[in-house]
């Protein structure tokens, strides 16, 4: 018999905001514009639920946070892969929810209002040094990675505040991002970025 806090998952991800490079967000400081927009896709190459697999599936999470994101408030609104069926919907939604605990539940902590769940087609993307995504009719991004002065990418590891914790972020820069949904309307570049590998657990 499985433990009902039997889950893992691993994979990569990356993330999208209307802050400057690198994002102040993750020191705890005010986001550069005040408010901070965010757009968070994952790919989940191996992943469980106690029984239930989730390998291959996409999540993406759109996030809005009215003022220092540590002060909370944050609407989110969550995307899952149309390839997953329903019980691995449920898992996803209570996994990314925070319902399992892991650091997934800290950033949850942080969301006063869910604007809704959707099961969507999620287009994710690995080229080099680039990332994308995309879901028809609500979201496209697109970050790529400023390379550092000796010639590697440039990371940020353990800062207070991040999506992964698992894994150093490399710090990117938008080349695109769109997002239109709810209440939302978002459209900018050259904006802030992150990505990496993921290991997300109790």
């Amino acid at each position: 018999m499985t433990e009902k806090n039997d889950w893992k998952l691993q994979g990569s991800y990356f993330e999208t905001c209307n802050c400057e490079t690198a994002c102040p967000c993750i020191w705890l400081q005010d986001p550069s514009e005040g408010d901070c927009k965010l757009l968070v896709a994952w790919h989940i190459d191996t992943g469980h639920l106690e029984n239930k697999a989730l390998d291959n599936l996409n999540v993406a999470l759109a996030c809005y946070a009215p003022g220092n994101m540590k002060d909370g408030n944050w609407q989110a609104a969550l995307y899952i892969d149309d390839q997953a069926d329903d019980a691995q919907v449920d898992a996803i939604t209570q996994i990314f929810s925070g319902q399992h605990g892991g650091h997934l539940a800290i950033l949850m902590s942080f969301v006063t209002e869910v604007l809704g769940i959707k099961k969507v087609k999620i287009d994710y993307q690995e080229d080099g040094k680039k990332r994308r995504m995309s879901i028809p009719g609500i979201a496209q991004a697109e970050i790529e990675s400023i390379q550092g002065i000796t010639g590697s990418e440039s990371t940020i590891s353990n800062p207070p505040l991040c999506v992964v914790s698992s894994h150093p972020s490399i710090v990117a820069k938008s080349n695109q991002y769109q997002y239109q949904d709810f209440d939302k309307d978002w459209q900018f570049s050259d904006r802030n970025g992150y990505y990496s590998a993921f290991t997300y657990q109790p």
